[in-house]
């Protein structure tokens, strides 16, 4: 019950895997036949995850995970703006985008952080505005990990594009599960994560408009246009690309499963439900219960959930989600995330409901 945090890797990706490591191992960036035949898989691997975006296959970059995506993508489009020092983003990005928007303020960049409104959303109004004429960046999550939130992030690329700022859009947790090629055009740089839908871990991409000049956070690396160093982990990104094949994201059963879930919810229990919703992911607060205590009693019985983004997991102050839609302090401890995946069954949740009610 905690897909969002992570999936098992599914057994065609798997198997991906395991052929490459075995039989083609050598550097892709090698001039022997070895070497020549790694790269090959490397651009097939490319050409898939840029025609599931609908962008150019020359923007797309390989990286480690999708926090390193985030922070790729944030910082190269800042340095490479001509506007000015100002960026646009939400209270509940991903702990990699606070990250990034850190480093920035610290070389004089200013950021505007938005709030969700109660309906878990960032109401276009809002983007607009905060727009200013030194604002180089917009950055918005297209599906919040802690409630499911789906932004309007079709409606602020327009924005951003007849403004002539840069946009990046952090879609991990949408990847193969919403239409994103339905607003890639507007788009100056996305973020993907292999291991969202069965995937490898330590695999990622990015894609940043390759007719915009960025530059290299790291000067004299080689790979990936020269956006990053480190030989490319061809097994895990063709792994990757098998699992972008074969996956089937089946919204119907989801909303089903979810419907479900909501209907026989105890009355302690409420479930946090956002105007454009992500089926999978469900947030949840039981009156004067931690979180915590939740997580630890179902996982006494094998139940897996969390209480939150799992790179937030060492954090006291609550989810930024919940806090962002003003909720209190104490609301938010009590903040709790289940999320389905493709092996969620009824008898799973009925399974969960058992737990939560004995509790």
């Amino acid at each position: 019950m905690d897909f969002a945090a992570t999936s098992p890797m599914s057994p065609k990706a798997l198997q991906a895997y395991c052929d490459i490591a075995q039989r083609y191992y050598g550097n892709s960036a090698s001039l022997h036949d070895l070497g020549g035949q790694a790269h090959y898989f490397v651009e097939q691997a490319r050409e898939i995850v840029a025609r599931t975006l609908g962008v150019d296959k020359n923007g797309i970059i390989f990286t480690g995970s999708g926090t390193e995506g985030n922070l790729l993508s944030i910082l190269s489009l800042a340095l490479a703006s001509k506007k000015g020092r100002h960026i646009i983003s939400s209270q509940a990005e991903h702990t990699s985008v606070h990250a990034a928007l850190k480093t920035l303020e610290k070389m004089g960049f200013t950021v505007t952080k938005l709030p969700l409104q109660l309906d878990g959303c960032i109401h276009v109004e809002q983007v607009r505005e905060a727009i200013r004429e030194d604002t180089a960046l917009i950055t918005i999550q297209h599906v919040n990990s802690e409630i499911g939130s789906i932004q309007p992030v079709k409606e602020i690329a327009r924005i951003a594009h007849c403004e002539n700022i840069f946009f990046h859009v952090d879609c991990v947790q949408s990847y193969c599960k919403l239409a994103i090629d339905s607003f890639s055009a507007y788009v100056d740089a996305l973020t993907l994560s292999a291991h969202k839908i069965g995937g490898p871990k330590g695999c990622g991409a990015v894609y940043i408009n390759p007719k915009i000049r960025v530059p290299a956070l790291t000067p004299g690396v080689t790979h990936e246009r020269g956006l990053r160093g480190g030989t490319l982990d061809t097994p895990a990104i063709v792994a990757f690309a098998t699992a972008i094949e074969n996956f089937h994201y089946e919204r119907q059963h989801f909303e089903a499963l979810r419907q479900y879930f909501k209907g026989k919810l105890p009355p302690a229990c409420r479930l946090t439900e956002s105007k454009e919703q992500l089926p999978t992911i469900c947030g949840l607060m039981m009156d004067k219960v931690e979180g915590q205590y939740v997580l630890l009693k179902l996982n006494e019985k094998g139940i897996c959930i969390s209480t939150g983004s799992a790179c937030d997991i060492h954090s006291e102050s609550g989810t930024k989600a919940i806090l962002s839609m003003g909720y209190t302090m104490e609301e938010a401890r009590q903040f709790f995330r289940i999320s389905f995946g493709p092996t969620t069954t009824f008898q799973e949740i009925d399974a969960l409901l058992d737990a939560i009610s004995n509790m």
